[in-house]
């Protein structure tokens, strides 16, 4: 019996799915949570190894030189410096829009494997640098692996998981960019006295998080979504039942392979996105990631080991300090997985983000006590352990908050149609964010001294009114119903969508959509068809010259598209 696509109704169809969380989808979302083990790696190695003076004799020996005779607040304040650290990121922006068309036409499995071979290139540049132009230039080739991998992974988990485990395996992702910043502080507390090449031993091991996302993804297989969104429909089903651990997911199926369908008749994503239908979505992955970055997380996570010596540590003991904050970002990256799915999206966000406003109220306060507006001078004992206790707190809120769900989820409000610009909107303002703030840090140490983690909560107080009255609860709804049940039925984002249709009209010129028979049995088949072959098995609506999937169920006919979604 020949059916068209499915779509999910009004109510959701989330309890007819079949399956579990298999072994299989554990690992994948392990391996494939590799990828953020290069964005941790690159976030956390570089303020250990600007601190490492064989690194600063060989590319910033003036520098190093004056800052004996600098204030606290000033003593790293050095644009190069500061490049060196920052132009990766900048590089990543630029690279995750390319991911966006690579996750799209080539698939997601694709640009991970490109990202990681990047890195790998990257890796060898910058370890065996000698100028910093070649410095740079490895930093920049870094930044590409990092925007592809930033931009596809989070994209691939989200499309792997089970419906009920989104939000846990989705943060995989989160929790290896923390275990990447930690092996990178444990690995620069270790390095530091190997002279003079301890820095070059540092940079090097970032190769070893590239290799692994390059040849975990060579034997990932790619997501359903994206296998049958590019017409390798037998794949696409089987790797759906791998991945479930059963043989029927035919209503799992059919809810994909309707987004496919409303996604074909998408000519333009880009374009797509800036409808007013898909404003939501936009505002959500712009605001989320610049929100996340202006909290003053990599501030922190960047340049810890100079933040402790500006507030008086020595050298040895500001590294041992960083390596204590990155085990409490480990450890509270786990605490996110065991709840995001049980207390949601929201109230992490805003319970997180209190706790990110009063630690930096307090630390700025306690650095204010001591340095004055002079810098001069050191944090007593008690106050410099109150310091460390209140970043660490700091650091855990984030961490179960805005550090995992600033990828979440954007990634997950994102319909077929505007997913993978979506996501690419999101990666390159994170991205883009990240490469502002560690571009100007230290300068804005320097010019506003304390008044600098003041500013950080102030944008901190702006972010969680966001996620109060913005932010919908995503917890538990299946990604592919998402829109329907979540976006549009939030308070505000329904007024701004109201009256907008979902684009119908690129069938017109012969695009194929995407057809499920069943056999006797009851099993399932999928086929692309033409619209006129669609015409006529009644699985099209012809309304005047345009085209939009009629959707079908095993029980019989069910609404179309334009009614379904309006």
């Amino acid at each position: 019996m020949a059916g068209g696509a499915i779509k999910v109704e009004g109510g959701g169809r989330s309890h007819l799915y079949t399956g579990h969380t298999t072994f299989a989808v554990v690992m994948i979302a392990i391996v494939a949570a590799s990828g953020g083990l290069l964005f941790g790696y690159d976030n956390g190695i570089t303020g250990g190894v600007i601190s490492m003076r064989n690194f600063a004799e060989l590319f910033f020996p003036e520098e190093l030189a004056q800052h004996a005779n600098s204030n606290g607040y000033c003593m790293f304040n050095d644009q190069i410096l500061q490049l060196f650290t920052s132009s990766l990121f900048l590089a990543g922006a630029f690279a995750a829009l390319v991911g966006m068309v690579l996750c799209k036409k080539m698939g997601r499995r694709f640009t991970m494997i490109m990202g990681g071979l990047c890195f790998i290139i990257g890796t060898i540049l910058v370890a065996s640098a000698f100028h910093i132009a070649q410095l740079v230039i490895g930093r920049l080739v870094l930044g590409v692996g990092v925007g592809l991998a930033t931009q596809a992974t989070p994209l691939y988990l989200s499309e792997m998981a089970p419906y009920n485990m989104r939000g846990a395996l989705n943060i995989l992702f989160q929790l290896a960019v923390t275990i990447g910043i930690f092996a990178a502080q444990l690995i620069n507390y270790g390095t530091q006295h190997i002279y003079p090449w301890g820095w070059r031993l540092s940079l090097a091991l970032a190769g070893v998080p590239g290799l692994m996302l390059f040849l975990g993804a060579l034997v990932l297989p790619d997501t359903p979504n994206s296998l049958i969104e590019r017409g390798k429909l037998e794949q696409g089903e089987k790797v759906l039942q791998r991945i479930r651990g059963v043989e029927d997911v035919t209503v799992e199926l059919e809810d994909i392979v309707d987004a496919v369908n409303v996604s074909r008749t998408i000519v333009n994503p880009w374009a797509t996105i800036l409808r007013r239908r898909y404003r939501p979505q936009l505002v959500i992955s712009i605001l989320i990631p610049t929100f996340q970055q202006w909290v003053g997380i990599n501030a922190i996570i960047f340049y810890a080991p100079q933040l402790f010596q500006t507030t008086g540590s020595g050298a040895n003991a500001a590294l041992l300090n960083t390596v204590i904050i990155g085990a409490v970002n480990v450890a509270c990256t786990v605490v996110a997985i065991l709840v995001v799915d049980r207390f949601g999206r929201k109230f992490l966000l805003i319970e997180g983000g209190i706790q990110l406003v009063v630690c930096e109220f307090i630390v700025g306060a306690l650095i204010a006590s001591s340095l004055g507006t002079s810098g001069v001078g050191t944090i007593e004992t008690p106050k410099a352990n109150a310091m460390i206790a209140f970043i660490c707190i700091y650091i855990a809120g984030f961490a179960w908050s805005w550090g995992p769900l600033g990828w979440l989820v954007p990634s997950e409000i994102q319909p077929l149609e505007t997913r993978a610009a979506g996501t690419g909107v999101n990666t390159f303002c994170n991205l883009l964010m990240t490469f502002v703030v560690g571009q100007t840090f230290l300068s804005m140490l320097c010019a506003m001294k304390f008044g600098v983690f003041f500013f950080f909560g102030g944008i901190g107080l702006i972010a969680i009114l966001f996620a109060i009255f913005f932010i919908p609860e995503t917890k538990n709804v299946p990604i592919e119903e998402i829109e329907e049940l979540v976006v549009h039925r939030h308070w505000f984002w329904r007024r701004v969508v109201a009256g907008t249709k979902a684009p119908v009209n690129a069938l017109r010129s012969g695009s194929s959509i995407v057809q499920i028979q069943r056999d006797a049995a009851g099993r399932s088949r999928l086929s692309m068809v033409n619209p006129e072959q669609a015409k006529q098995l009644g699985a099209l609506d012809m309304t005047g010259d345009t085209a939009a999937p009629r959707s079908y169920s095993a029980m019989g006919q069910r609404p179309d598209v334009e009614q379904l979604r309006h």
